[in-house]
């Protein structure tokens, strides 16, 4: 049996007897007369020119087809331009095969030339880093690009500054509330103010000792010189968000902060915020204040 080009058995050779598909093209007849013998001015012995005849030619028409009046080729079964059904008169559906997938060459990207820019207003493109190899000859691969990214600025540090200055309404209340041993301390009539930007761990607040030459960070020994101020009187420490504190170091008159008459509890730290006042000694005021 023979299968035709959709996959279908056949006992014919010429059509399908399932879908009406072709099996292969016809071939023409063909006849070759033999050829003539030579002329010599009559006939050769034993020569019969009644021996060679013509085929006879076909009297009767091949049968047209009912659907498309295609002539019958001989006994077909099939139609050939409708493969209409001589046998069973009935038209046959052709079923094409499906087209096959196109091929494109290995490794070849087709894009749309239209969302691509013209030349003239394309934008450069960065070029690929070169291959490099190692000392060991070890071939190095370049890093994709645009997949790269910087690294990112870490946060700015937001900065402090104290600011030490003598306040006249800090030493009014103090001497309000002192017995009278502050009888004789006076406000100093010329003290300019400090400006201290905060840095480091910690700030040490107090007074120089003179027989050891220790001297803190906010030094108040200078003059006017604050006699309420202990030698290790307070410090002020940074906090992991960069924000500040103020601890008491169980100083002799205490540590007090934004006018208030308690003193702070030692070694306790206490949060500052931006325009805080911290009260030392007798006339000394400390602001921090964030930039």
């Amino acid at each position: 049996m023979s299968t035709c080009p959709n996959g279908h058995r056949s006992g014919t050779d010429d059509w399908c007897e399932v879908c009406g598909m072709r099996m292969a093209p016809p071939q023409p007849d063909t006849y070759a007369p033999p050829p003539p013998p030579p002329y010599s001015g009559g006939y050769a012995s034993g020569y019969d020119p009644n021996a060679y005849q013509m085929p006879p030619e076909p009297s009767a028409r091949p049968e047209p087809c009912p659907n498309c009046g295609t002539p019958r080729e001989g006994l077909s079964q099939f139609c050939e331009e409708c493969r209409y059904n001589f046998v069973t008169h009935v038209g046959t559906v052709f079923v094409p095969p499906p087209p096959a997938a196109p091929q494109f060459p290995p490794y070849q990207r087709y894009e749309s030339q239209r969302s691509r820019p013209s030349q003239m207003t394309r934008p450069a493109e960065p070029l690929a880093p070169e291959s490099v190899t190692s000392g060991s000859g070890d071939f190095l691969l370049p890093p994709p690009m645009g997949q790269y990214e910087a690294p990112e600025a870490p946060p700015a540090q937001t900065t402090w500054t104290a600011v030490i200055s003598a306040d006249r309404d800090y030493f009014t209340a103090m001497m309000a509330r002192s017995g009278p041993d502050a009888q004789g301390l006076y406000f100093p009539s010329y003290s300019p103010e400090l400006r201290l930007p905060l840095s480091g761990d910690q700030i040490t607040i107090g007074r120089r000792r003179h027989s050891t030459g220790e001297s803190p960070d906010i030094d108040l020994s200078r003059a006017p010189e604050d006699p309420g101020v202990s030698h290790q009187h307070a410090l002020l420490g940074r906090q992991p968000d960069g924000t500040w504190v103020v601890v008491d170091q169980d100083s002799t008159n205490g540590t007090t902060l934004n006018g208030a008459e308690d003193p702070l509890d030692p070694y306790v730290p206490v949060p500052l915020k931006d325009g805080d006042r911290v009260h030392v000694g007798a006339w000394t005021t400390i602001t921090i204040l964030r930039d």
